[in-house]
């Protein structure tokens, strides 16, 4: 049993925090902005509640974030009472927002300078994922912390591997999002077009998922898609703040993404059809409104 701190109980942090606490069997002591969160997670699994992430940091062996974005990741961890603040020397700090690689290597520098150690380790596996503790998580890091970290990550995550040194799990998450914004659209297209064509989809779906079509996509969205029901969790406004990462670092290293361009401006419609709050698959609304 190792010391935890959990900081942001959000949609993916309260159930992987959860796991963390449970499968795990680690203790656990958890931080939140809006209190009544941390106060429910510790009414269900126990643990306990901080006042600051510095409090919920001093002592730990690991320390995770689950955050909103590089500014909120940056308040959490070098704010004035940061988890930083209180990082110890040989404690490994592990990053579970999706950010950019340059604020994970960013602090990845800053846990150095501490004594400490730090991963980024973005995740993959949406919502269900996070409750079923069945998350992809990709690691950049260097091998003697994602040693130290490993077991415990593996409480909520069936897959878990280092890519690479600091920034590489953001840059591996980047190229999740890419690959996913495509493989939504062609199969949004795909469905929208069957129907049109009047076929039976189940068959059609049933034959085409057999053969080179396949995707993970395919297998667990088509029926929900054609259904209307966007409720599986990672919306489109989470997605679209992923795809603007993916935008920044392309422009820095030269890569072309035109057809990641063009999922994000479909996204933006469906966010101005009031479907923000819609999961990632909710694309092929925008061709049945037509």
């Amino acid at each position: 049993m190792i010391k935890a701190a959990w900081i942001g109980l959000g949609v993916m942090g309260f159930p992987m925090a959860g796991h963390l606490k449970t499968r795990g069997g680690h203790e656990v002591v958890v931080y939140n902005r809006t209190r009544a969160k941390a106060e429910a997670w510790v009414a269900q699994f126990g643990g306990t509640l901080a006042a600051a992430p510095a409090e919920a940091a001093h002592g730990a062996d690991l320390v995770f974030t689950c955050v909103g974005n590089d500014d909120d990741l940056r308040s959490m961890t070098l704010g004035p009472e940061g988890t930083f603040a209180s990082l110890a020397p040989g404690a490994v700090f592990v990053d579970h927002t999706t950010a950019s690689a340059t604020i994970a290597r960013e602090l990845h520098a800053a846990a150095k300078a501490r004594g400490a150690g730090a991963l980024d380790a973005p995740v993959s596996g949406g919502q269900s994922g996070a409750e079923n503790g069945t998350l992809t998580i990709m690691v950049g890091g260097e091998d003697k912390d994602f040693t130290k970290a490993k077991s415990a990550i593996e409480s909520y995550a069936r897959a878990v591997n280092l890519i690479g040194p600091a920034g590489s799990g953001q840059l591996t998450k980047m190229v999740n999002q890419i690959c996913v914004a495509g493989l939504v659209e062609g199969l949004a297209e795909g469905l929208h077009f069957a129907a049109r064509a009047r076929l039976d989809i189940e068959k059609v779906i049933d034959t085409i998922s057999k053969g080179a079509a396949q995707s993970w996509q395919m297998d667990n969205r088509w029926r929900t898609m054609i259904d209307g029901k966007f409720d599986h969790g990672f919306a489109v406004d989470w997605m679209r703040k992923d795809l603007a990462i993916c935008f920044a670092e392309a422009r820095k290293n030269g890569a072309s993404l035109p057809v990641a361009a063009l999922v994000d401006q479909f996204y933006a419609e469906i966010q101005e059809m009031g479907g923000g709050r819609f999961d990632t698959s909710s694309l092929i609304a925008r061709l049945e409104r037509k």
